[in-house]
């Protein structure tokens, strides 16, 4: 129980940092943008994971965690696929209008759930899809306005979706399976991703923008919120593989959507943005569907555990020690290499 107590606290934790700092970094990087006029997002991002790197590189010098080898190939292709994902998520943006790409990031959910359910064999239940059906509902009434469709922006946006549902895998995939934390997994990949970034970021945001990043003049405002930005997204960076590593990719996807949901509400009470009686509906029907979610993930969760622990007195009461002990290892064996939930 102690165990499962900690748990659910480190969960809870994760979760808050998670919110936390995703709107606060949203928050931040529009006044850099809409305000300052600095509109590089991809070349951005590349110093985001420089500045993380740098910093859980000092965190590991003063022994604040313990660094773990991971074998190189893997890391550098989770690393370079998430760069990837990013530059295209930007492309979309870029090509797509605002309610196409709001649909696209919608589009997360059930592609991650079909690709789970095909390739992991995770079983997803019918409560748990009504659930994220009316959560995807809600977020789409309040955010999807627009929807212009091109070719470009259609085929970019499909690799942008597949390429993000696959890391997103990943990142839980390969902490469970190689027993290495998120800031282990950070720590080794997040070098490859701010490269690939740093590489091709200036070509996409000369692109996108028809500005060169290098060209651009930067005054003591625009180098404050850069800093604040980087800054913040160290936590951003952290808790979202915290977030994956300890639930789930469809739950971090749930949690961006509250995250679409606070930014909206926030925009509209600091930033004074335009908001509406569809935006208003649209978040409460997303919060009835994140409830939903959490109730039936918190239940099935409790439905697993319970006769688990059952099982566990009863071969403590019929089985030898040796042996209780031994089933007791495999299934740890078992766990660690689990596919993530």
């Amino acid at each position: 129980m102690g165990e499962m107590s900690n748990n659910q606290l480190g969960v809870m934790g994760a979760l808050f940092l998670s919110v936390a700092s995703s709107v606060s970094i949203v928050i931040c990087n529009k006044a850099l943008m809409s305000n300052l006029g600095f509109q590089f997002a991809t070349t951005l991002t590349s110093w985001h994971l420089m500045v993380t790197y740098c910093t859980l590189h000092i965190a590991s010098r003063l022994n604040f965690f313990e660094n773990k080898t991971i074998d190189m190939k893997t890391v550098m292709v989770f690393g370079i696929l998430n760069g990837i994902s990013i530059g295209f998520l930007n492309l979309s943006l870029g090509f797509n209008s605002i309610g196409f790409y709001q649909m696209t990031k919608l589009a997360i959910i059930p592609f991650t759930v079909m690709l789970e359910t095909l390739f992991l064999k995770k079983q997803f239940s019918d409560k748990i899809k009504i659930s994220l059906s009316i959560l995807l509902l809600g977020v789409g009434i309040a955010s999807v306005t627009d929807l212009q469709l091109n070719l470009v922006g259609t085929i970019l946006s499909l690799i942008a979706i597949l390429t993000t549902c696959i890391g997103q895998i990943l990142t839980n995939t390969i902490q469970k399976r190689l027993n290495v934390s998120s800031t282990q997994l950070l720590y080794q990949s997040s070098p490859f991703q701010a490269a690939i970034l740093f590489v091709i970021g200036p070509f996409l945001d000369q692109c996108l923008t028809g500005q060169n990043v290098f060209a651009y003049t930067y005054s003591p405002s625009v180098m404050v919120f850069i800093l604040l930005s980087c800054l913040i997204a160290v936590f951003v960076n952290f808790s979202t593989f915290l977030v994956i590593g300890k639930t789930s990719p469809v739950t971090y996807q749930v949690l961006g959507h509250l995250k679409t949901c606070l930014v909206l509400g926030f925009g509209y009470t600091l930033l004074h943005d335009p908001f509406t009686s569809r935006n208003i509906f649209g978040i409460l029907v997303a919060m009835v569907g994140m409830g939903l979610y959490s109730y039936f993930c918190t239940l099935e969760t409790k439905n697993k555990h319970t006769p688990s622990l059952s099982s566990q007195v009863k071969e403590r009461e019929s089985t030898p020690l040796l042996v209780s002990h031994l089933d007791k290892e495999s299934k740890f064996q078992l766990f660690k290499i689990e596919a993530h939930a």
